[in-house]
C-alpha cells in the first residue's frame, strides 16, 4: 500500500489505466459498456482510452522507461 503513495507508484497506475482503457477500447462491446460515458467518472476511463489511442507511441515508449526504472533502478 505505501506504493500508491509515491510518484513512481502513481505513474505506473496511470499508465497501466492508459494502457487498459486503451485496449478496452479495442474491443466492441466493452467500448459501448465501459467507454460510452464522457463525463463524470466514467469519463476518466474514457478519456484515457482516448489518451491511450492517441498518443500510442509516447506511451509505449513511457511504459518502457517506467519498466526499466521499476527493475533496474528501483
Amino acid at each position: 500500500l505505501p506504493a500508491v503513495y509515491s510518484l513512481d507508484g502513481l505513474l505506473v497506475f496511470g499508465l497501466l489505466l492508459v494502457c487498459t482503457c486503451a485496449y478496452l477500447r479495442k474491443v466492441p462491446r466493452l467500448k459501448s459498456w465501459l467507454l460510452s460515458e464522457k463525463r463524470g467518472v466514467w469519463g476518466v476511463f474514457y478519456k484515457a482510452a482516448v489518451i491511450g489511442t492517441r498518443l500510442h507511441v509516447a506511451v509505449a515508449v513511457s511504459c518502457v522507461l517506467m519498466a526499466f526504472y521499476v527493475l533496474v533502478v528501483k
